[in-house]
């Protein structure tokens, strides 16, 4: 029965991640009618892997509650295949590229909003919404976290995931310059290109750092959850 609420949790936040998405899309923003629409914007493309992390996990306890006691060794099998994919995606994107997302928008934010989100979004945005897409994803993956252990991969293999990502994101970030000749932050407009190579080289150490962090946040949680008080162990 403790079960339950976390599972009820998770649907409901799998369901403000959908609303998030709908009403964001819904805009009629210019920057959504340029090259590469809303997937040029890492915030988008954060929102898209929220959601379908929070829908593996929904999909991860029902497929949990209909194989308990059934003894079918085959949906057994899918279901480890399930909880294996859950982790992974928290480990490698769900946790170090949202919360990347949230620490980087409110930093530069706050140093200088027409950098990253400028005034003139009010006008399409409510604030309600730029809440949900840059803040609300912090507690949210911190509450997954826990609430359910996560197994991560082995460090190399998840290091070289979040790389490949980060390396990705910033090749297409530099084609949507060259095709449209326009950034896609306005910040890096005020750049040399040996900054930008320097801001793209911190972005994706900063990405392994919040891989790491989050190994050792979730083992923190759960190694301390396990050990038992000292007045028990002696």
């Amino acid at each position: 029965m403790a079960l339950i609420p976390c599972q009820v949790l998770r649907v409901a936040i799998l369901l403000s991640y959908c609303s998030i998405l709908c009403n964001y899309k819904a805009i009629e923003m210019p920057s959504h009618q340029t090259y590469g629409g809303s997937w040029k914007f890492l915030t988008f493309i954060d929102l898209v892997i929220q959601a379908v992390f929070f829908g593996i996990c929904v999909l991860t306890d029902l497929s949990s509650l209909l194989t308990r006691g059934s003894g079918n060794q085959e949906q057994e099998r899918q279901l480890k295949k399930l909880i294996s994919l859950r982790d992974w995606m928290l480990a490698v994107l769900a946790f170090p590229v949202g919360i990347f997302v949230v620490a980087v928008f409110w930093i530069i934010y706050a140093y200088d909003r027409e950098m990253i989100y400028p005034k003139l979004l009010d006008n399409f945005i409510p604030g309600w919404l730029n809440h949900g897409m840059h803040t609300t994803v912090l507690p949210f993956i911190l509450i997954e976290m826990r609430t359910s252990h996560h197994a991560y991969p082995s460090r190399s293999s998840g290091l070289a995931a979040i790389c490949t990502f980060s390396v990705g994101y910033i090749l297409w970030v530099c084609w949507v310059h060259h095709v449209t000749g326009m950034w896609v932050y306005p910040f890096l407009e005020h750049f040399g290109p040996g900054a930008r190579i320097i801001f793209f080289g911190s972005t994706t150490i900063l990405m392994n750092f919040l891989y790491l962090l989050g190994e050792v946040l979730n083992s923190y949680i759960w190694d301390t959850q396990r050990k038992p008080p000292s007045w028990q162990s002696t």
